[in-house]
């Protein structure tokens, strides 16, 4: 089969290699029909992951048809369409039975492209089937459903959730890439007095807008600023980092009030200071995660009753077989206004970029 392959910082390539087989009893081999690049992807090119070994197949997010299925696995079987979840989980570790899969200490947690092949690739082995395979029902479009492999749970549970968004809260989204606009899709569910959207981008502010941000400023023209006007002085209730970067975790240090909440979901591949002689008289809590996945199944219904508006994330649409072209695309954010890369067979009413 065809898959991307990771070579080292800067060098992958679409090649040849061996097809996936089952494993182990819990296992699952999935023929990927509809598969997305993240962020992260991009962070293990630049190298700033360095587990990952040159060979390795990447992605961690997908839509396909389980092919064939191990022994152990009781929830799905040949020919049904499934989300591949960015986590794999154990199900039974300490962690996992808190819901807490990220931390998998079984033998899952975020491994897919990270530790195992992973999804960008005609066929994967999925572990631990029976809660890392998501059935779908026929009427979610698989492009639609792809975004709930990793970025709307990842908004939503690292972003939101940790930061205890609430009725009448002011919500600072710092970044408003494609887990930045996710996380002021769902934040939404809480009825926030007034979400602000941060970024570079003028064409990323006028999507957050789309999406639900009630006021957009360019990080170039003094956000902080903003968002003391907005709340006469007193500063946001909840600021989420969806970047990555020193300067914006340190802008979400600055904008949040006493008593706020600061949730990091981005990954970051630098030191970022921790300004702890202005913070420790505020009772700023801060928190960080990778996503637990849990909250997949309830995403996908909001999905399939028509309230969680995946489709308009997706900008840009490739064969699979351009992977390749399509991480250009994707890397190159700022002068293509890529939000979410998608490749696979085109739904019937989309056209594939030339």
């Amino acid at each position: 089969m065809k898959a991307l392959v990771f070579h080292g910082p800067g060098k992958t390539s679409w090649q040849d290699v061996p097809d996936p087989a089952i494993e182990d009893p819990a296992d699952a081999v999935v023929r990927v029909d509809t598969v997305t690049i993240c962020g992260t992807d991009l962070h293990i090119v630049k190298g700033d992951v360095p587990e990952v070994a040159s060979g390795r197949v990447l992605g961690h997010e997908a839509v396909g048809t389980v092919v064939d299925a191990g022994p152990g696995v009781r929830t799905v079987r040949p020919g049904d369409r499934v989300l591949v979840s960015c986590i794999s989980a154990c199900g039974r570790c300490r962690f996992c039975r808190e819901n807490r899969y990220g931390q998998c200490r079984g033998g899952g947690g975020w491994i897919l492209g990270h530790l195992v092949d992973g999804t960008q690739a005609e066929y994967v082995r999925v572990p631990f089937a029976d809660l890392s395979l998501h059935p779908l029902p026929s009427a979610v479009r698989s492009e639609d459903a792809v975004l709930l492999a990793d970025i709307f749970p990842t908004a939503y549970e690292v972003g939101v959730l940790a930061g205890q968004v609430a009725p009448g809260d002011t919500v600072v989204v710092v970044g408003a890439g494609p887990v930045g606009l996710a996380a002021i899709a769902t934040a939404r569910f809480f009825t926030p007095g007034r979400i602000i959207a941060v970024d570079l981008a003028d064409t990323r502010l006028a999507a957050a807008r789309e999406l639900g941000a009630d006021a957009t400023v360019n990080a170039a023209e003094e956000p902080a600023k903003l968002v003391e006007d907005l709340t006469g002085g007193l500063g946001a209730d909840v600021a989420v980092e969806a970047v990555g970067v020193p300067e914006t975790f340190e802008l979400c240090t600055r904008v949040v009030r006493p008593g706020g909440r600061v949730a990091n979901v981005g990954v970051h591949g630098k030191p970022a200071v921790l300004h702890l002689e202005d913070l420790w008289i505020r009772d700023v809590t801060i928190t960080t995660g990778l996503v637990d996945t849990f909250s997949t199944p309830l995403l996908l219904d909001m999905l399939a009753s028509g309230r969680l508006p995946s489709s308009r994330l997706v900008t840009h649409r490739f064969p699979l077989d351009r992977m390749e072209e399509a991480y250009e695309v994707f890397a190159k954010a700022a002068d293509t206004g890529a939000l979410k890369v998608v490749l696979g067979e085109p739904p019937h009413d989309t056209v594939v970029a030339a």
